[in-house]
């Protein structure tokens, strides 16, 4: 079994960027220049069989290259607690597209549909207990932000492997589209 999903790299200048915004939060596990992206397609465990039928798939895949905008920062989590803070995407029809295709490959190699919403994001940190009120001071400070466009002309599928530091990724695949 493999834990897989499909992303968009985000650019080192991209990632220089947003590092300056890892800082200020007590007990937030930041996520390293390596391992900032944004999700298109959480796949989550499959067998190898499945996977390289998922890779098939997504081969398939086509689309125009394409412009993405990072905008503002936000927080995942539930009632009075955060478990992320997160790097927001502006709204953009080409990427909703190619996230959509990308479940359509899914779905094509027998993967059950996605309950999820898409939400485009960059998780920047996990947060273990961060008080709410220095999360609401960190999203009040950097919520302005808007970050230079990067071009989208390539996505990947990567594997997750869990460790006690947190996740690390590695890119299985590469499909370049435009």
């Amino acid at each position: 079994m493999i834990r897989l999903f499909a992303a968009i790299e985000v650019p080192e200048l991209i990632g220089r960027d947003l590092a300056r915004l890892q800082t200020g939060l007590p007990r937030a596990r930041w996520r390293p220049l390596e391992a900032l992206h944004i999700t298109l397609r959480f796949f989550g465990e499959i067998d190898e069989r499945r996977a390289d039928d998922l890779d098939a798939e997504l081969a398939r895949v086509t689309s125009p290259a394409f412009d993405v905008v990072l905008k503002g920062v936000g927080e995942f989590g539930e009632g009075h607690m955060s478990d992320a803070v997160w790097a927001g995407v502006e709204a953009n029809e080409r990427l909703n597209v190619l996230a959509g295709r990308c479940e359509a490959a899914a779905r094509r190699a027998g993967l059950e549909p996605s309950t999820r919403a898409y939400r485009p994001h960059v998780t920047l940190a996990y947060l273990r207990g961060s008080p709410t009120d220095r999360v609401a001071g960190w999203i009040r400070t950097h919520n302005l932000k808007t970050l230079e466009p990067f071009r989208v002309s390539r996505f990947g599928l990567y594997s997750s492997r869990l460790g006690q530091g947190g996740s690390t990724y590695t890119l299985e695949r590469e499909y370049l589209i435009g």
